[in-house]
């Protein structure tokens, strides 16, 4: 099973619902793992508020974050390799960043697509 770890930067919980300000992003982003989860991909997420240990144990993770500081999370991981730097992707961003093949995937009812850019200028994805 591919397997997609996602560390992402000090907040109170990963799906931006919490507090007064739902965030749409991270709304958005936590119905695309759902989906990529249908896939078949296993998926972890870290948080740096709730589990520091994560992001210094692993050493391709720590050294991004000694490197660029915490500009660079979220950071996703996929089959040991980091694919994505400094923002959300998209359901398609994630699609092809994890290779699932298109002809198999399962959709659901609605498919909730995100801005086709992460909007944060500084994006690897």
């Amino acid at each position: 099973m591919s397997k997609l770890k996602i560390y992402e930067p000090a907040m109170c919980c990963e799906t931006g619902v919490c507090g007064v300000d739902a965030d749409a992003v991270l709304i958005t982003f936590t119905a695309d793992i759902e989906w990529l989860k249908k896939q078949g991909v296993s998926v972890e997420r870290f948080n740096l508020a709730q589990e520091p240990a994560a992001f210094i144990s692993d050493t391709k993770i720590k050294a991004e974050i000694n490197e660029k500081g915490e500009t660079c999370l979220p950071l996703l991981m996929f089959e040991d390799r980091i694919i994505s730097r400094g923002c959300y992707p998209d359901r398609s961003q994630l699609t092809a960043l994890t290779g699932l093949d298109t002809s198999t995937l399962i959709s659901d009812s609605p498919v909730i697509e995100s801005q086709t850019d992460c909007g944060c200028g500084s994006c690897s994805c």
